[in-house]
């Protein structure tokens, strides 16, 4: 199995802005990154809409609290005012009104200085579905039956321009999967006001 160490660069980052909080981890999918976070000291709450992923992902990280939710529902009540978020590769199935208005929730969700830790599939990811499919709205395919959104750097300034300070913001292709996927990756800090 290829791993994706992304996330070993920003332990240090999320250590400090979650403190004793958990880090919400949004579509954890089977927990890679869910046991990275977890075997760095961290506490967990991480959620998934597949049963079988959480299911796998509770198995797998026995110390994370996972739960099978719906991202567009309200977040549970213990997700109020937390140090950090992580979305990899979760948030791009919506039309546009709905990825804004999950972003407004995330960012309700973290505290002042808070961080988000997010990666996005980007407009030049053609192995994956960026190019030859049909086009539901700008950027948004119909990839396999499910919509599936793509972003390039002027919709992903749109999308973190009003209440962010972006801390990190690069393109870059991983090798994780059988053919190679570029994305955004972005670190984004709530704004005091």
């Amino acid at each position: 199995m290829i791993t994706d160490p992304w996330l070993n660069r920003w332990l240090p980052l999320l250590r400090e802005r979650a403190g004793t909080d958990a880090v919400l981890e949004i579509g954890c999918g089977h927990g890679d990154d869910t046991a990275i976070l977890a075997s760095a000291g961290l506490s967990v709450f991480a959620f998934d809409l597949s049963r079988t992923a959480v299911g796998v992902t509770s198995v797998r990280v026995p110390s994370a609290t996972v739960q099978c939710r719906d991202i567009r529902e309200p977040f549970p009540e213990q997700i109020r005012e937390v140090g950090a978020i992580v979305a990899s590769l979760s948030l791009h199935y919506f039309a546009w009104d709905e990825t804004q208005a999950i972003v407004k929730r995330i960012h309700a969700a973290l505290r002042p200085g808070g961080i988000l830790l997010c990666r996005l599939n980007s407009t030049q990811d053609h192995n994956f579905g960026a190019s030859g499919h049909a086009e539901l709205e700008p950027n948004l395919f119909l990839v396999e039956g499910n919509p599936k959104r793509f972003f390039d750097k002027a919709s992903v300034e749109l999308l973190f321009d009003n209440g962010w300070n972006k801390l990190s913001m690069e393109h870059y292709v991983t090798s994780k999967y059988v053919k190679p996927k570029a994305l955004w990756e972005i670190v984004l800090e709530r704004s005091a006001a």
